[in-house]
């Protein structure tokens, strides 16, 4: 038997005021609302299965733990200030690729990035920082 890891399942995230996330992220993120019920919802975002569920206590975190969206370079801008008109931002980027990082309504750390794992790459590759070891 060997480690078979295929990709996230799905996300789940807590939430203080279930209505006010829903509207948050079907409105602003464009997920599609697949179920919801009295502490949760299930949400589709391309091929995300997002699940919010509702908490007492939801705590943001202090450092720069995110999730990541991604998004076609065509379509950033147009998404991005859809986005930065409902959500606050938590962070410039300086990375390679464009990106705007946003938060949710209980401050859940957020990005919508246009570019995959292999164009970071090629970028860090370019520039060789020092101490960045490659894999291939």
């Amino acid at each position: 038997m060997t480690i078979d890891l295929q990709g996230v399942n799905h996300i789940t995230l807590a939430c203080s005021d279930l209505p006010k996330s829903i509207a948050f992220y079907r409105n602003v993120l464009g997920a599609t609302l697949k179920a919801e019920w009295p502490r949760g919802a299930y949400f589709e975002l391309g091929d995300l299965w997002l699940c919010l569920e509702l908490a007492q206590n939801v705590t943001p975190r202090g450092d720069d733990t995110h999730i990541a969206f991604n998004c076609t370079e065509s379509a950033f801008d147009y998404t991005a200030d859809h986005i930065a008109e409902s959500a606050q931002q938590w962070k410039e980027n300086t990375s390679e690729g464009a990106s705007l990082y946003f938060l949710d309504p209980d401050g859940h750390k957020l990005e919508l990035h246009a570019g995959s794992l292999q164009s970071r790459l090629a970028h860090y590759e370019k520039m060789r920082p020092e101490g960045m070891r490659f894999f291939h």
